[in-house]
């Protein structure tokens, strides 16, 4: 599936969010919203960010997610990615400095559809 592809799917969960408004969770976070989509934040270290509720991790969210983005370390992210199987996720968006080996292999294996782009420029590009 490609980036377009990808970007017509309308539930995402960012996992990574951020309240920092400098740092790329938190950005991502606000575009995705803006721009109409349904988003759900994950980050265990925040329960709230601007009045949205943020989940500890993907098994506690009220719904599955159409997509995943990560805005992780690869280490955290191939944890995340092997959860995608039991949640039964087939998206799986990688921003830069998210990407690994491992990631990338397991994702092929195991039948996910894996974007690597920065979603902040492919959204300026719809």
């Amino acid at each position: 599936m490609d980036s377009q592809k990808m970007l017509e799917l309308k539930k995402w969960a960012v996992v990574g969010v951020t309240p920092d408004p400098n740092r790329f969770g938190y950005k991502i976070f606000k575009k995705l919203k803006r721009e109409g989509y349904d988003v759900y934040p994950v980050n265990p270290r925040y329960s709230e960010i601007e009045g949205c509720r943020v989940y500890p991790d993907l098994e506690g969210l009220p719904e599955i997610p159409d997509v995943v983005n990560l805005v992780v370390k690869p280490e955290v992210g191939i944890e995340i990615t092997k959860k995608l199987l039991k949640l039964n996720v087939k998206n799986l968006w990688l921003q830069p400095g998210t990407v690994s080996k491992e990631i990338l292999d397991f994702s092929e294996k195991n039948g996910i559809n894996t974007v690597r782009s920065c979603v902040l420029v492919e959204l300026d590009e719809i």
